[in-house]
């Protein structure tokens, strides 16, 4: 997995790097800003882009707008998220496009090593994944005409899990359902949204994550 680090700090992006290439990703490349992310990504067309939200030169949004503007050059380019800070603006900006390969987790929320990189691996393939924090932020701003109005309060709680990336049978432990009772309430999310069998079951789960996320 061919890997860019988008992070200002040093340490931080070095200890990346480390861990990164330990576990067997090549990193093409590393910046500490935004306009060398949206670079290096043109340059290198990596598998998924590792990218902090406050960079220089006025450490607000550079690293989320910088993203956003690497997607809208190389379309559809996985971007990972990793930050201290929930800023949902320009995540918004980031689900529009509704290609999926996109995931926001912070960084004081990640204990396992093991989880970072599948949630890194399931963004490069595609999918998403979601910290519960940032999810609770774009859910405060829900639209009025809510697309997931029909839902029922199961099956939000479930949709909800697979914006954070839960597997089917995790989503079952979680919440003590078994794994047909899960894959039964998968089934009535995509009839009530609208996402039929045309598509795979893969792309129809990333079309209802982000769904949630932008309703």
């Amino acid at each position: 997995m061919r890997v860019v680090v988008a992070d200002d700090a040093v340490l931080i992006r070095e200890g990346l790097v480390r861990l990164l290439e330990e576990f067997g990703c090549e990193v093409v490349a590393t910046v500490g800003d935004g306009e060398a992310l949206v670079a290096a990504v043109e340059e290198h067309r990596p598998d998924v882009s590792v990218v902090d939200v406050r960079m220089p030169p006025s450490f607000t949004d550079e690293g989320l707008r910088a993203a956003v503007e690497a997607r809208k050059r190389v379309p559809g380019t996985p971007v990972l998220i990793l930050s201290q800070y929930v800023e949902v603006s320009y995540a918004d900006d980031l689900l529009a496009d509704a290609r999926g390969a996109v995931g926001y987790l912070l960084k004081d929320r990640v204990v396992d090593v093991d989880e970072f990189l599948e949630g890194l691996r399931r963004v490069a393939a595609g999918g998403t994944v979601f910290d519960p924090q940032v999810v609770s932020q774009l859910m405060v701003r829900r639209r009025k005409n809510d697309p997931l109005a029909q839902l029922t309060p199961r099956e939000r709680e479930v949709l909800g899990l697979m914006a954070e990336g839960r597997s089917n049978p995790a989503i079952g432990r979680q919440l003590v359902i078994s794994d047909g009772a899960v894959e039964k309430h998968i089934r009535s999310i995509f009839s009530k949204l609208g996402l039929y069998a045309d598509d795979s079951d893969q792309h129809r789960r990333v079309l209802a994550v982000l769904t949630y996320l932008r309703s």
